[in-house]
């Protein structure tokens, strides 16, 4: 008798990954089937979040999978050199990879090409067919045309260095580099004394990157901080979307009633980028549902979705304002700004979560890029894209 499973989670990365390790917490009972292309689950990528974006029930359930904690962290601009306090942790691929490989066992399949799916059912490329009560999509990004967006694009390289870095704590965001006309900073994250994740961040309108000169400026970093480098263990690239405007709506619908999770269902932060908190919240969601049939399910992201839409809409109107006004190679100063504010607003902005207040003094003030150009992105529908 052909085996049908209670879910089927089409992608192992960050998403469904947090969705099948939460199921098994919280329904042991249920069988799930993880299907991912790559040689292992979660690929190859680093996923960072500040510890004020989790609830502790949240933080506790997530901790296996946490492969780095810092206390605090730092940010550099030209005028602004600053610490700020918070726990601020990493997951990485290759711990993913061995904790989701140990979790699901043989129901992880990979190397995985999926050629065709719906909500019930997904067909991979050798012509083997999976039937589920229903199936989660979680294969990433889809650009559409409902949607404007632009990108947060990175090459991050994880150096050993031939001595200790003397780092205590990751450095977030140091602008003071080269802005290349536009809004440019390196990312740095601590592994262990003598190790270094150097990442070099640029928010651009397309995700065009030039991966070799991004090496070149990593080296030419790395030579100014004196830290000499020995060995380059990996190396990743990303293009994480940054939202201006858009119309979810026509996005689900296009969807045709199919399930999806992480940034496909548009779950991400759309300022920074960053998705393990939404991802966190939906796992919990998604393991809380008595009955897994693909109809439902789909509207409960869908409703979980929009909502988080129309709460994120002050970050759309601040990347309108703060991206696409003013000059390129001048936009540092917004961030250096921003950074200028209470401690307390900036956790909140992680988060996602800003008061009324704290999106009041984030708007008022002398700002750092022209108040008519401002103006003018903020009642932009839909922009005309550029670099930024």
């Amino acid at each position: 008798m052909l085996k049908k499973w209670d879910l089927i989670l089409a992608g192992g990365g960050l998403a469904n990954g947090l969705i099948a390790w939460r199921m098994l917490q919280r329904q042991p009972a249920l069988s799930i089937l993880m299907l991912e292309a790559g040689q292992q689950a979660g690929g190859n990528h680093t996923w960072s979040f500040h510890q004020s974006d989790l609830t502790p029930d949240q933080l506790e359930w997530l901790l296996p999978l946490v492969a780095h904690r810092w206390d605090g962290y730092e940010v550099a601009f030209p005028d602004l050199n600053r610490t700020l306090p918070g726990g601020y942790l990493s997951l990485t691929s290759d711990h993913f990879a061995a904790m989701m490989s140990q979790a699901l066992g043989e129901n992880l399949r990979l190397n995985s090409q999926i050629a065709d799916l719906s909500p019930e059912h997904v067909e991979l490329d050798d012509g083997q067919v999976f039937y589920a009560r229903t199936v989660i999509d979680g294969r990433g990004y889809q650009p559409n045309p409902a949607m404007q967006i632009g990108y947060q694009s990175f090459l991050g390289q994880q150096w050993q260095l031939t001595q200790p870095h003397g780092l205590k704590r990751p450095i977030l965001m140091d602008a003071t580099v080269d802005q290349l006309n536009g809004y440019r900073f390196v990312y740095t994250l601590p592994l262990t004394p003598d190790t270094l994740l150097i990442e070099d961040t640029h928010y651009i309108d397309s995700k065009a990157f030039d991966v070799d000169e991004g090496r070149k400026r990593i080296q030419h970093y790395a030579a100014e901080k004196g830290w000499r480098l020995q060995t380059l263990q990996r190396e990743e690239q990303g293009n994480l979307p940054i939202t201006l405007a858009g119309k979810p709506e026509n996005v689900w619908q296009q969807e045709r009633q199919q399930p999806c999770s992480g940034l496909r269902a548009l779950l991400f932060h759309p300022t920074t980028g960053y998705s393990l908190p939404l991802a966190v919240a939906l796992a919990d969601l998604i393991a809380s549902q008595p009955v897994l049939e693909s109809g439902t399910l789909y509207k409960t992201i869908k409703t979980f979705s929009l909502r988080q839409w129309r709460q994120q809409r002050f970050f759309r109107l601040l990347n309108r304002m703060l991206f696409l006004a003013g000059s390129p190679a001048q936009r540092w100063q917004v961030m250096q700004r921003f950074y200028r504010l209470d401690q307390g607003l900036i956790a909140r902005f992680y988060a996602g979560k800003p008061t009324c207040f704290d999106m009041a003094r984030v708007l008022t003030g002398k700002p750092p890029v022209p108040v008519g150009e401002a103006l003018s992105a903020v009642l932009k529908k839909t922009p005309r894209l550029r670099a930024f």
